[in-house]
């Protein structure tokens, strides 16, 4: 943990809430403790006076600490600020600039994908993923890219049996397993692809943009004509390079690519 002889109980208190974040749920103070590197003493004085404040709940008969609602509170305000958008848009305008192309910025919501931007290049026809679309996230490389990033179980939660599976053709995945193996391909490239699965003629790559806890924050994808998906190599490298740069503005994690085994 980063010191500051100036500031050491300041960082020590964001290091606590940074930490209880990203935790799957409450944890115990020693486990703090111990993964912070900090006396217990330092923690449960700090612990106590996040409770006062409400940034921290105190579950007695578990003897584990969670978030509050006054944290949860900054990460709504967070929200209303709109950062992706705010954030992405420059990204995503210079993306579409460079490669003359459409672009376009989406969230994960359920099992769909949402689309918050869609920056339209010049003389390109107009797309489905307009702003407020929502569409299977299965079935787009936008989807695809940020559902190879979430731990396997959560993806079977979202994908129980056949019935979430909506198709629109018959290359629509079907199945849990032939989408495992699809994003099984997607973490050993880096980026997610869709080839007429949603308009006919037209092709996507997509690259997730994850949060600073690793979750799947985003996605930025560029749609082009098919007839030019046997040669993305440009493509790729300026996707990648559009949704590192927005994972670095939003102090994200970088996305790592699985490699196959030898």
């Amino acid at each position: 943990m980063p010191t500051d002889p100036t500031a050491p109980a300041a960082r020590q208190t964001l290091a606590i809430l940074q930490h209880l974040a990203v935790q799957r749920g409450p944890v115990s103070a020693a486990g703090v403790a111990t993964a912070l590197g900090l006396p217990r003493s330092t923690v449960y004085r700090l612990l106590g006076v996040l409770q006062d404040f409400g940034f921290v709940l105190h579950f007695p008969e578990a003897r584990r600490w969670g978030i509050g609602l006054a944290a949860f509170e900054i990460s709504s305000g967070f929200s209303r600020q709109e950062p992706l958008t705010r954030l992405g848009g420059p990204v995503l305008a210079a993306l579409v600039d460079r490669l003359g192309e459409s672009g376009h910025l989406a969230v994960l919501h359920g099992r769909d994908v949402v689309y918050l931007i869609e920056e339209r290049a010049p003389r390109r026809p107009s797309l489905v993923t307009d702003v407020g679309v929502r569409l299977p996230s299965h079935l787009t490389a936008s989807g695809r890219a940020m559902l190879a990033v979430l731990p396997r179980p959560q993806l079977r939660a979202l994908f129980p049996d056949r019935n979430a599976f909506v198709q629109r053709t018959e290359k629509s995945v079907a199945s849990y397993p032939a989408l495992s193996r699809l994003l099984t391909d997607v973490r050993i490239r880096g980026y997610a692809t869709e080839d007429g699965e949603i308009t006919p003629g037209l092709a996507s790559v997509a690259v997730a943009v994850r949060d600073h806890a690793g979750w799947p924050l985003a996605s930025i994808a560029v749609t082009f004509p098919a007839d030019r998906a046997d040669d993305v190599t440009d493509v790729v490298a300026r996707v990648r390079a559009a949704a590192a740069d927005l994972t670095h503005r939003v102090q994200g994690q970088p996305l790592t690519v699985t490699r196959p085994p030898a």
